[in-house]
């Protein structure tokens, strides 16, 4: 029996049904704004040109449709659709992406990077593919061995292209490009448009529709009342963090905001474990349920809701103080609507929004959508929990001094212990029994590890760097990597002007391949036969080993540590 659809929202795409079992499935309850703009165009065939940002719901607005096109049966060896992505750690989320959504279609995926064996991916490949997720470094490696095949490609998405160029991929994406059928459909996104991306499309792209999500609009109300902070930390940290966060905040009420209903349920069971009154709340609920969750909440039997957008819609809780973004909000228009849920009436609130290092493009949209800073904290260390934990200790106590009407019922007891032990003993032995049941244990927690918003313009790096931009000269103005008081290695690739090597082939070749971004990458010195580039010492072995098992502009070149540094 056909699976109903999740909302009506995805059913009117046009997807098939067992991709809106599959929707539904994991919880999603209605398509994001671009999802809801692209999806439709993209089944009818057209090209598109998108403006939106990482955690906007893209990848699944091109997946879908992608799997659309998916034939029952046996679909041949060759892939269907191409999509290029400017990082493996990219690569793999959107391949793992598309093989969720795929899993009932028994659609094959295979992400192709550097820095994995290519025997794998040589295997996989001759055994058959559906979709190939790649970089542009090893996609133009694979067709210069004639292991990818491109003729019978109907799809090819460039997802993140402004990136793509920053780092050096454009004449790798040509290369790709051309060796793909002319009758193709071809999906560009972007987070910025600046000229070169108007040009990219005029070239790959046929009559696009132009879709724009996430631009900051005229009209956004600025609430002065609500706190607005972000901490920034991994998804598997999350839970960690907002554990964290909580025990320090000490909200009165709270709503933490979740994308999929699979998520509201496993983050609910998390933090009843950790000792909250948590309430679920989602779409997936029958009204009854959805009544009983609220009445807890509006009794303050429970102080920690939650939910999705959609089933949210509409609460008005008067005691409210915090609203929290578990999930960063798809589109700058819904985090408005979440935080305006606290600061109503003149009354002030808090909103704090758990961001992935990678998601810099989204916190500045945001920042431009509602004109105002969104300040990066730290998440609280165990000292910073623990002093919270005494302050809760301490109020307490003095409320309770203050409202107690009949002390004295206690004063025998004090008395008694006074004789033996000394009253600050008697006293402090009390507060730690109070601090015990009102605080929890002082057991030694983990401190969580202190991570930097990636600035996706250039790389890693604090909010507002320029990158390490490359300079004229062959030369690149030292980053992180090469600044001063930095522990740098320099490294020796044995190709320089000669063959046709400038500063951002070394510089995308050294992001593709390993795990460092442009931004680590200090000093090049490029010379006519040889260029020199400087790393961070610790990740040197690292680069040197990526780049030896990959090309650098089709060619594979001497790397090893320089013996002059």
């Amino acid at each position: 029996m056909t699976a109903p659809a999740p909302t009506d929202g995805f059913a009117d795409l046009g997807l098939r049904d067992d991709l809106l079992a599959t929707l539904q499935q994991q919880g999603y309850e209605e398509p994001t704004p671009i999802q809801r703009e692209t999806i439709g165009p993209l089944l009818t065939g057209k090209d598109l040109l998108g403006q939106a940002a990482t955690g906007t719901g893209k990848t699944a607005a091109f997946a879908l449709p992608i799997l659309e096109r998916l034939p029952p049966g046996d679909r041949g060896t060759a892939p269907t659709a191409l999509v290029l992505v400017p990082t493996r750690e990219l690569a793999m989320q959107v391949s793992q992406a598309v093989h969720t959504y795929g899993r009932r279609l028994e659609a094959r995926v295979l992400p192709v990077y550097g820095g994995q064996p290519i025997w794998r991916q040589l295997k996989t490949l001759a055994r058959g593919v559906d979709v190939v997720v790649a970089t542009p470094g090893r996609a133009v490696d694979h067709l210069a061995r004639g292991t990818l095949d491109l003729d019978s490609l109907e799809v090819v998405v460039l997802d993140e292209a402004d990136e793509m160029l920053d780092m050096g991929f454009a004449e790798d994406l040509d290369a790709i490009i051309a060796a793909t059928p002319p009758t193709r459909q071809t999906v560009l996104f972007s987070a910025t448009l600046p000229r070169r991306i108007d040009q990219l499309a005029a070239r790959y792209l046929t009559d696009p529709v132009r879709v724009t999500i996430g631009r900051a609009q005229a009209g956004v109300q600025h609430t002065p009342q609500v706190r607005q902070s972000a901490y920034v930390v991994t998804r598997q940290l999350k839970p960690a963090a907002l554990g964290r966060i909580l025990d320090v905040e000490a909200p009165e009420a709270a709503i933490v905001f979740c994308g999929t209903r699979n998520e509201v349920d496993e983050l609910t069971e998390v933090m009843n474990g950790r000792g909250y009154r948590a309430e679920a709340l989602h779409g997936g609920m029958d009204q009854e349920q959805r009544d009983r969750v609220m009445d807890r909440l509006r009794s303050q039997t429970a102080d920690l809701l939650v939910a999705t957008d959609v089933a949210a819609r509409g609460l008005d809780i008067d005691h409210l103080s915090h609203v929290i973004n578990y999930d960063v909000p798809a589109a700058p228009e819904g985090y408005v609507h979440r935080i305006g849920r606290v600061g109503r009436a003149g009354r002030s609130g808090v909103a704090i929004t758990l961001v992935e290092p990678r998601q810099s493009r989204l916190v500045r949209a945001i920042e431009q959508h509602t004109g105002s800073r969104l300040e990066v904290e730290s998440i609280p260390s165990v000292a910073d929990l623990r002093a919270r934990r005494l302050e809760l200790t301490r109020e307490t106590l003095e409320q309770r001094l203050l409202s107690d009407t009949d002390p004295g019922r206690f004063r025998g007891v004090v008395e008694s212990l006074s004789d033996e032990f000394d009253l600050l003993e008697v006293a402090l032995a009390a507060v730690a029994l109070v601090h015990d049941t009102v605080a929890g244990s002082d057991a030694d927690e983990t401190e969580l590890p202190e991570i930097r918003l990636h600035d996706e313009r250039g790389g890693k790096g604090g909010r507002g760097g320029t990158g390490g931009r490359v300079g004229g000269g062959g030369q690149r103005p030292a980053g992180p990597g090469g600044g001063p008081g930095r522990d740098t290695a320099r490294i020796y690739i044995g190709a320089g002007k000669r063959q046709g090597i400038r500063p951002k082939d070394l510089v995308g070749a050294i992001a593709n391949e390993s795990g460092l971004s442009g931004r680590d990458v200090g000093n090049i010195d490029i010379t006519p036969n040889f260029s020199l580039v400087e790393v961070p010492r610790g990740a040197a072995d690292e680069v040197i080993r990526a780049l030896r098992a990959s090309t650098i502009k089709g060619r594979r070149t001497t790397v090893r540590p320089d013996r002059h540094s």
